[in-house]
Formats: C-alpha cells, sequence, structure tokens
C-alpha cells in the first residue's frame, strides 16, 4: 500500500507560489481571515474573524465570549484552515475574456487552534488589540477608556503547521 500524501501546502501551479517570507509578510500586513472548521456532521464551517500574525509559528484569532458555531467546533475538533485574500485589479486577456485574469495574491494556514489561557490572558488580550488597531491604522490612545470589554472575548491561539503564500501577477496561462 502506498503511503498517502499530505495534499495540504500542495500547489498545482507551483509558478505562483510565494516564497515563505513573502507569505509571512503578507499575513502579517492583513487583519481578516476566513476561517474553516467542521462539525460533528462533518460540515464545514466557514467565519470571517479578524487576526493578528507577527513572527513565527502561531497566529491569534478572536470571537465573542459567547460561545457558538466557531466555538463548539473548535472544542471538538482543533483542525483548522485559515485564508486570507487580496483581490486586485482584473487584466484584460485577447482575445477572449478567458484568457484574463484577476491579479491577487493569498496565504492559507492550516494548523490547530486553541482557546488561550493563563495568567497573563488579560495581557495578551490587550496586546493583540493593540497589534489589530495598528493593522487597522488605529491607536488606543484615540479612545478615551481602555479596553474594557476584555472579558467578553475568546483569544484563540493557533499554532501553524502549514502555510503557503500564492501569488497572480496577471494573464499567463
Amino acid at each position: 500500500m502506498k503511503p498517502q500524501i499530505d495534499p495540504r501546502g500542495q500547489m498545482t501551479r507551483q509558478d505562483r507560489q510565494m516564497p515563505d517570507a513573502d507569505a509571512r509578510a503578507f499575513l502579517r500586513a492583513h487583519a481578516v481571515a476566513s476561517v474553516g472548521t467542521s462539525d460533528p456532521a462533518g460540515w464545514p464551517y466557514v467565519v470571517p474573524l479578524m487576526y493578528v500574525y507577527e513572527t513565527g509559528e502561531r497566529l491569534y484569532l478572536h470571537t465573542g465570549a459567547r460561545g457558538g458555531h466557531f466555538l463548539s467546533n473548535i472544542r471538538l475538533n482543533s483542525k483548522i484552515c485559515v485564508t486570507v485574500s487580496d483581490a486586485g485589479r482584473m487584466e484584460q486577456g485577447s482575445p477572449s475574456p478567458c484568457n484574463s485574469a484577476l491579479v491577487y495574491q493569498s496565504a492559507v494556514v492550516f494548523g490547530t487552534a486553541q482557546v488561550a489561557h493563563g495568567p497573563d490572558l488579560e495581557r495578551r488580550k490587550a496586546w493583540f488589540f493593540d497589534r489589530l488597531l495598528e493593522r487597522l491604522g488605529d491607536g488606543r490612545e484615540n479612545y478615551s477608556a481602555g479596553y474594557t470589554m476584555l472579558d467578553h472575548i475568546i483569544l484563540y491561539e493557533v499554532r501553524i503547521e502549514i502555510l503557503t503564500g500564492k501569488i497572480n501577477v496577471g494573464p499567463h496561462h
């Protein structure tokens, strides 16, 4: 019996694969991702979430503290897929629209998520929101009160197992 090859991170169009450093820079520059989990029946659940990535093999994201579908799924199966994309312009091809191409960049992370905990959790939540505000072009100093609702969010720590980035620069089919 042949060993199965893990398809995660294997790109058909290797000519479009970003170097690892570029994929990490792309991930670091953004703040919203589509995050996929699966429920006990195997149904996929994908939701847009705010995230922070700086360096290394950890990424952080958050949800509200009320629980819900995402938290239920993570508790049963910690495997997730995080996708970040940035669509650019449409490059017109010739002679047909089928020869055109969308310029884009994307990054895909496969990993495992767990609810963050520990004695420094409030500090880590504040760090998360400080970084998030930076990425959104804002800062805590623009508000009269600090982070008054940290106890109303769940912070997740994602261990990155596989990260790939993809770039399409135009119509080169």
